[in-house]
């Protein structure tokens, strides 16, 4: 209890309200689905409340635990999570929905590893580039030993194929790297490199093709590609300022797609409005903000790595799923966390909260 007296109070309200809604959220756009799937209204409410309940539990934990102690498992947890992306890729072992394996099976459950190489990779950030802090602007022995590392996740994703979660991987990379001090040089000539391979990532695989088209006019293929983004306009029409109220939306019925996921937004914005969109919206930069302060207040440099990248992880994954789902940005296979229903995606996120609220107990003062 002394841990919970002492840690930041902002943040942990803000992810046990978030996680909270998220429930509320997944049952409300879910229950038509899940009674005519599952033949039970409640199926994803129970299996969502599960989660945030072992999520919360493994926070708390989390949360007692001395961040120190991830430094001596950084390698290691980098290199458990190689492997598990590895056996997504084994027939019999992985398992697969349309048409991507990014999962293992497990009695109940299934775990995705692209999930905890997430947080795995921002750990053996945190602890390399303390050990390196002198040599991060020299491109053999302080740029390219990442690039490497990455590189070798971010394969591994692409054979799955998720290249939102790729996207997402790389970008936090490389903003640690350059809140660490690496010369914007390096970063911007690896940009430039890349930009071919993205290009050609994109444009020659059909489906990311058509997404890219659909996000430009969607009015081109409305049946089709373009139909999830405009449905989730629709929803935002027509929830208005003030929404239809919570749990009379119409468009999670059977119009728009993975209501429950990756488009969740879209509900909030029809049941609950324009107003429940400000305020969500407000409560991951609130939550964002926040976990900056603990990384500039962290007693050490490891500390401050660790939750800069948290921060920053957390950051790109609230705003790339709210420009997909208002067409700002191109559709992709990215949650919103806490409230997008996902077990993988919610415990990480919460032993990653665990871990930053374990970081502000120990913070120097406010900065």
């Amino acid at each position: 209890m002394k841990r919970l007296a002492s840690c930041d109070i902002v943040i942990l309200l803000m992810v046990v309200a978030l996680t909270c809604f998220g429930v509320v959220m997944v049952y409300s756009a879910s229950s038509v689905m899940a009674a005519k799937k599952y033949h039970d209204g409640f199926y994803f409410l129970k299996r969502q409340g599960i989660f945030a309940l072992v999520g919360f539990s493994i926070m708390y934990g989390v949360m007692q635990i001395d961040y120190h102690l991830w430094k001596k498992l950084a390698v290691p947890a980098l290199i458990g999570c190689l492997v598990l992306m590895v056996f997504v890729l084994i027939p019999g072992i992985g398992g697969s929905a349309g048409g991507a394996a990014r999962w293992i099976r497990l009695p109940g459950f299934s775990l995705q590893p692209s999930e905890m190489a997430k947080i795995a990779l921002i750990i053996y950030m945190a602890y390399s580039l303390e050990k390196k802090q002198d040599r991060v602007k020299f491109f053999s022995s302080g740029f390219l030993p990442y690039m490497v590392v990455l590189a070798v996740l971010l394969l591994l994703l692409l054979k799955q194929p998720d290249l939102g979660a790729a996207l997402t991987l790389g970008a936090v990379a490389v903003i640690m790297l350059f809140a660490a001090g690496t010369r914007p040089t390096y970063i911007i000539s690896m940009f430039l490199i890349a930009l071919p391979f993205l290009y050609f990532l994109v444009m020659n695989v059909d489906y990311r093709r058509r997404r890219v088209l659909a996000f430009l006019n969607p009015w081109d293929d409305p049946s089709n590609s373009g139909f999830q983004i405009i449905q989730s306009w629709l929803a935002f029409g027509a929830g208005g300022v003030l929404g239809q109220g919570l749990g009379e939306g119409k468009q999670k019925l059977f119009y728009l797609p993975e209501a429950h996921t990756d488009f969740i937004l879209s509900v909030v914005g029809e049941e609950l409005g324009l107003i429940g969109v400000l305020v969500i919206a407000s409560m991951f930069f609130l939550l964002v903000w926040r976990s900056i302060r603990v990384a500039l207040g962290a007693e050490d440099t490891f500390g401050r790595f660790l939750a800069f990248g948290i921060a920053v992880l957390l950051g790109i994954e609230a705003f790339v799923n709210m420009g997909v789902v208002t067409g700002m940005l191109p559709t992709k296979g990215l949650a919103l966390p806490f409230i997008s229903y996902g077990g993988s995606s919610l415990l990480i996120t919460l032993f990653a909260m665990g871990i930053l609220l374990n970081i502000s107990t120990r913070m120097r003062g406010t900065p």
